[in-house]
């Protein structure tokens, strides 16, 4: 076990400008990835995984089908929403980006309703939240990071041709359902970023989101 006496400064700290910080983290980040071949587009949205989690597992474990990014960033352009999973994820999710582009972002896990509804039938309220988002107007880009039963409801709903989502952000992490969950979405027709395993959050939902909103807003 190691120990650390009080008092102890073990390495020599570095005075970072605020505004710095970012720009030298992507820098670092940038320097583990050499070797790696990814599009621009999808390597963003790595880099800010990388940078959300500080977790490298991130450059095997996170899969973009082949027009997951084209597609999200068409149909943001367009104005479509977002609806996560958690308010951890709608909270970390730029909304402002998201609103100069005209969408707006989504969760339903503390409406009342889907709360009624998940009781009566006995299921989560993330599967109740699913079907709710059946109900916007708008195309619809899905972040989840926290519910594999969003991803299991979600799958069906999209076989039962109730829903049509633009991307699936299938990032939920756990270790019930949650493979298996993603394994879903990996072998659908949908567009999907995954991050395949056990890995994944809220955190790393926003994540994704905000590195597609980036690539077409200026923060």
């Amino acid at each position: 076990m190691l120990t650390h006496q009080k008092g102890e400064v073990p390495l020599e700290l570095e005075y970072v400008l605020p505004q710095d910080i970012e720009r030298r983290s992507f820098s670092i980040i940038e320097e583990h990835l050499q070797g790696v071949i990814l599009p621009d587009a999808e390597r963003s949205i790595l880099k800010r995984v990388i940078h959300t989690t500080a977790d490298f597992d991130y450059i095997q474990n996170l899969v973009f089908s082949e027009t997951a990014v084209s597609t999200a960033l068409e149909a943001l352009q367009q104005g479509a929403d977002i609806v996560t999973d958690t308010n951890m994820a709608l909270s970390g999710i730029n909304k402002r980006a998201l609103q100069k582009l005209g969408g707006t972002a989504h969760c339903f896990m503390a409406d009342e309703e889907v709360a009624a509804i998940a009781k009566q039938k006995g299921v989560t309220r993330a599967m109740v939240s699913m079907e709710k988002a059946c109900s916007l107007p708008k195309d619809c880009i899905f972040a989840i990071g926290n519910a594999p039963t969003a991803l299991i409801r979600l799958s069906e709903l999209i076989a039962e041709q109730k829903i049509q989502p633009k991307l699936i952000i299938g990032v939920p992490v756990g270790f019930v359902n949650v493979i298996e969950a993603k394994e879903l979405i990996l072998a659908g027709t949908t567009p999907y970023i995954v991050a395949k395993g056990n890995k994944g959050g809220s955190n790393v939902a926003a994540a994704i989101c905000n590195a597609l909103l980036y690539q077409l807003i200026q923060r």
